[in-house]
C-alpha cells in the first residue's frame, strides 16, 4: 500500500502541532484572560448580525488556510465574542473565572474522553463519584446517586423521568399508553425547562399544575394542597412537585419544610431545582434558605453559577440507593457495557444517563474545590452576598434607584426612574414608559461596551434591571460603576 500524505500540514508532525498550540495559548491568555477580565477593556464588541458575519468570514472553503491566518481568526473570534468573565458582565446566572476551574477545562478537552466506562475514563468515573458524594453530604444524605447532566434544564428533565419510572416502570417499555394521565407540580416562579420537560416526555404541559407564590416569588404550601386535591378531582394521578431553590428573576428560595409535609402526606416525589441556590448550602451563615432540602428524592445544582467552576458543570443528586437511574435509563449496550470485563462493571457509569457520550464535568469543579478548599468556596459565597448587601444600601441612597423588593439571595432587582419619570408614578402611563427604560439603557450599554445587565418584566411589573452579584472579582468599585453608569447613559430620558 502507498503511503498516504497527510492532509493538513500539522497531520503527523508534533513540533509544528505544539508551536500551533503555544500560540494559541499565548493569544487565549492575552485576549480571553488578560483582557476578558480587565475593567479598562470592553464587555463586548458590539456588531449588527450581516457586519459581523463579513468580520468573521465564516464561509468553510475547499482549500486550508495558513497558519497565520487560523491564528489572527483565533483573536478575531475573541475579539468579537462577549467576555462573560468580565467584572462588568452582570448579564446571566454564570460570570467570572476561575483559574483553576479553567485548568480543568483545559485538560478535559486535551484528554477529550467519554465519561461512559472506566475502560477509558477510569480517574474520571472515580473523580466524579468522589465529587457528588460531597456535594451529597452537604444536601444532607450519607448516600444515594447522581451524575453530572448538560445543563440544570436536563438534570430537571430527568427528576422528572425518574419520579414517573419509579411509579410507573412499565412506561419505559409500554411509553405513555401505561400511564394514567399524571400531575406535576411546581410554582409560577420555576424555571421553564420544567414545562419543557414535560411536553418532551410526553406528559404534555398541561399536566403541569402551576402553585401559586406569595410577593417575595414563594410558593405558598397552602395551594399546593389545592392543587393536588384539584388535580385528583378532576381525575389525574400526582406524582411529583418541583420546588425551587432560587429562582432565576427574584432569587426565592420556596419552604422545602412545609412543602416536603405536603409531599409526605400524599406519597410524591420532591424535586429541588436548586441550581442557583445551591451553592448557598457551602455558607454556615445562609444555608438556612435551604432548611429542608435533605427531605428531597432529588435535587439539581450547578456549581457553574455562582461557585464559577465554568461552563457547564450541573449535577443531579439522588437520594435513591437502588440504582434508579441506571434503571430508567439503561439499554444495556452489549458493545460498551459488557458485563464479562476484566474489572467491576459497577464502574460503568454511562447507562445511567440517556447520552451515550458525555463530556467530563467533574475535574474542573474537584480541582477548583481542591485549591480554594470547602473554605475558601464558602468565602466566596458569602463575599456574593455582602456585596449584594452593599448594592442594595447603595441603590436606596441613590435618587433615580427603586428596589423591586428587599433581596434574601444575590439577585438584586430594581428599576433605574430616568429624570422625566420622577415624581409621577402617580400618572396613567407611568409604568408603559417606565418599561420602555430599561431596553434603550441595556442597547446603549451595550453599544458601549461598558457593561451587559439583564432586564425582564415580571407579572405586572414593569421591565426592571435583574443585577446578578456572582463573579468572585467583584468589588464595592464595580457596584459603584454601576449605578454611576446607569445614571451616566440614562441622563437624557
Amino acid at each position: 500500500m502507498a503511503d498516504l500524505k497527510p492532509l493538513s500540514s500539522l497531520d503527523g508532525d508534533p513540533v509544528a502541532t505544539e508551536a500551533l498550540l503555544w500560540d494559541v495559548f499565548r493569544i487565549i491568555v492575552d485576549e480571553a484572560i488578560r483582557k476578558g477580565t480587565s475593567a479598562c477593556e470592553k464587555v463586548c464588541e458590539w456588531k449588527e448580525p450581516e457586519e459581523l458575519k463579513q468580520l468573521l468570514d465564516l464561509e468553510l472553503r475547499s482549500q486550508g488556510e495558513s497558519q497565520e491566518q487560523i491564528l489572527e481568526r483565533c483573536r478575531t473570534v475573541i475579539h468579537y465574542s462577549v467576555k462573560t468573565c468580565h467584572p462588568r458582565f452582570f448579564n446571566q446566572l454564570f460570570s467570572g473565572l476561575d483559574p483553576h476551574s479553567l485548568a480543568g477545562r483545559i485538560i478535559t478537552e486535551s484528554l477529550n474522553t467519554s465519561q461512559y466506562t472506566y475502560e477509558i475514563a477510569p480517574v474520571f468515573v472515580l473523580m466524579e463519584e468522589e465529587v457528588l458524594r460531597k456535594l451529597r453530604a452537604l444536601v444532607g444524605w450519607s448516600s444515594g446517586d447522581g451524575v453530572f447532566c448538560p445543563g440544570g434544564s436536563i438534570s430537571n428533565i430527568y427528576a422528572v423521568n425518574l419520579a414517573r419510572y419509579q411509579r410507573y416502570p412499565d412506561c419505559k417499555q409500554r411509553g405513555l399508553r401505561a400511564l394514567p394521565p399524571l400531575a406535576l407540580f411546581t410554582s409560577k416562579e420555576c424555571h421553564y425547562s420544567i414545562k419543557k420537560g414535560a411536553a418532551f416526555l410526553g406528559l404534555g404541559t398541561d399536566s403541569v399544575r402551576v402553585v401559586k407564590v406569595d410577593e417575595r416569588g414563594k410558593m405558598i404550601p397552602e395551594d399546593l394542597e389545592r392543587q393536588i386535591s384539584l388535580a385528583e378531582a378532576e381525575g389525574a394521578v400526582p406524582f411529583l412537585v418541583s420546588a425551587t431553590s432560587g429562582t432565576t428573576v427574584l432569587g426565592a428560595f420556596d419552604p422545602l419544610e412545609a412543602i416536603a409535609d405536603v409531599c409526605q402526606r400524599h406519597g410524591l416525589w420532591l424535586h429541588v431545582d436548586a441550581a442557583w441556590g445551591g451553592s448557598v448550602l457551602l455558607s454556615q451563615t445562609h444555608k438556612r434558605l435551604l432548611a429542608g432540602i435533605q427531605r428531597a428524592n432529588s435535587v439539581a445544582w450547578n456549581p457553574h453559577k455562582l461557585l464559577t467552576a465554568g461552563l457547564q458543570c450541573s449535577a443531579l443528586l439522588l437520594q435513591d440507593t437502588s440504582n434508579l437511574l441506571k434503571r430508567c435509563h439503561g439499554s444495556q449496550a452489549s458493545y460498551l457495557f459488557q458485563q464479562d470485563k476484566f474489572y467491576d462493571v459497577a464502574l460503568d457509569t454511562g447507562d445511567k444517563v440517556v447520552q451515550c457520550g458525555r463530556r467530563v464535568d467533574c475535574l474542573k469543579l474537584w480541582l477548583m474545590w481542591k485549591a480554594q478548599g470547602g473554605l475558601g468556596l464558602e468565602q466566596r459565597v458569602d463575599r456574593a452576598f455582602a456585596l449584594a448587601r452593599y448594592l442594595v444600601e447603595e441603590i436606596k441612597k441613590r435618587e433615580g434607584f427603586e428596589l423591586v423588593m428587599e433581596p434574601e439571595f444575590i439577585n438584586v432587582c430594581f428599576w433605574f426612574v430616568p429624570p422625566s419619570l420622577r415624581g409621577k408614578q402617580e400618572s396613567p402611563d407611568y409604568s408603559e414608559k417606565l418599561a420602555k427604560v430599561a431596553p434603550v439603557l441595556k442597547e446603549r450599554m451595550v453599544k458601549k461596551g461598558s457593561m451587559m445587565i439583564g432586564y425582564q418584566p415580571h407579572g405586572a411589573r414593569a421591565n426592571f434591571f435583574r443585577m446578578i452579584v456572582a463573579n468572585p472579582m467583584l468589588t464595592k468599585a464595580d457596584m459603584d460603576f454601576l449605578l454611576d453608569e446607569l445614571e451616566r447613559l440614562g441622563q437624557d430620558l
